[in-house]
C-alpha cells in the first residue's frame, strides 16, 4: 500500500450535525501518544483508508476518560446507563475523500450494555472491563482491568495550564470529526460534531499499560511525545457514510 502524506494541518471546524443519531459527553480525558511508522499500521485500517500522517509520521493513542450522558437521537442522554469510564486505543486515518478520522483498535467500557451496543450495533471493538477514574487534586488516576482477554492499564497524570494555541501536532491528534469503521463488509465514516477541545498541558506521572500491545500494535518505545488533558466536550454523531467495499 502506498502511504501518502497528509496536506498541511490547518485549523478546522466540524460540519454541523443536523440530525444526530447519538449524543455523548467525553470528560476528564487524557490523550497519550507515541509515534509509529505508517507502514507498520497501514494493514490495520479499514479498506479505502490509509494512515494519516504529519511530517511522514503517524501516531498511536491511548485515551482514557469518563463517558457521560450517552443516548440515541438528539438526547438527552441517559444519566446512569450512559455514564461510565472508557479507554480507547486508536490510530489516525484519512479516506479517499480526504476526511480525517480515527480508527479504534480497542475500546474498554466499564458498563456492559454500552459495550454490547457498540460491538454488535456499530461493529466497534468494545470490551467489557473493570475501570475506575480517581481524582486527587490535580492528579488523575485511570485504571482498567480487562476481563477477557486479560489486559490491564494504569495511568496517572497531573493536569497543567491551558493551551491557548495548539501546536500542529496537538491539532493533528485532537481535531478529528469522525471515525472509520468496517460496517457489514463495507467501510463507513461516522461523523461527529463538538466544540474545539479545551486542551491543557499534562504530565504523565506513571504508566503501566498492556492495552496497546493487546490491540495488535507495536509496544511503545520510550516515553510518549505528547500528553494532553481536557475537561471535556459534548458530542453529536451523524449518520454513517459508506465508502467502497472492504478488502
Amino acid at each position: 500500500m502506498e502511504i501518502v502524506a497528509s496536506e498541511a494541518i490547518t485549523p478546522s471546524t466540524p460540519r454541523p450535525v443536523h440530525r444526530p443519531t447519538m449524543v455523548q459527553g467525553w470528560y476528564d480525558l487524557t490523550f497519550v501518544h507515541w509515534p509509529v511508522e505508517p507502514e507498520r499500521v497501514a494493514g490495520l485500517l479499514p479498506a479505502g483508508t490509509r494512515p494519516d500522517t504529519l511530517d511522514g509520521v503517524t501516531y498511536v493513542g491511548l485515551v482514557p476518560f469518563l463517558m457521560r450522558g450517552t443516548g440515541f437521537g438528539p438526547g438527552p442522554g441517559l444519566p446512569y446507563l450512559g455514564t461510565f469510564c472508557e479507554t480507547n486505543v486508536r490510530l489516525y486515518s484519512v479516506d479517499e475523500r480526504g476526511r480525517r478520522g480515527v480508527v479504534f483498535r480497542s475500546l474498554d467500557s466499564a458498563r456492559l450494555l454500552p459495550a454490547l451496543v457498540g460491538r454488535y450495533g456499530f461493529r466497534l471493538p468494545y470490551v467489557w472491563s473493570a475501570m475506575r477514574l480517581r481524582r486527587e487534586g490535580d492528579a488523575i488516576t485511570y485504571t482498567c482491568r480487562r476481563r477477557r482477554p486479560a489486559a490491564t492499564s494504569r495511568a496517572v497524570v497531573r493536569t497543567g495550564p491551558p493551551i491557548t494555541e495548539p501546536s500542529p501536532l496537538e491539532h493533528f491528534l485532537t481535531a478529528r470529526w469522525g471515525l472509520h469503521v468496517t460496517w457489514h463488509g463495507r467501510t463507513a465514516y461516522l461523523p461527529n460534531e463538538h466544540a474545539p477541545w479545551p486542551l491543557h498541558r499534562a504530565e504523565l506521572l506513571h504508566l503501566d499499560d498492556e492495552l496497546v500491545e493487546a490491540a495488535g500494535l507495536p509496544a511503545p518505545s520510550g516515553p510518549p511525545v505528547s500528553v494532553l488533558w481536557s475537561p471535556g466536550v459534548k458530542v453529536r454523531f451523524g449518520a454513517p457514510h459508506l465508502l467502497r467495499a472492504a478488502r
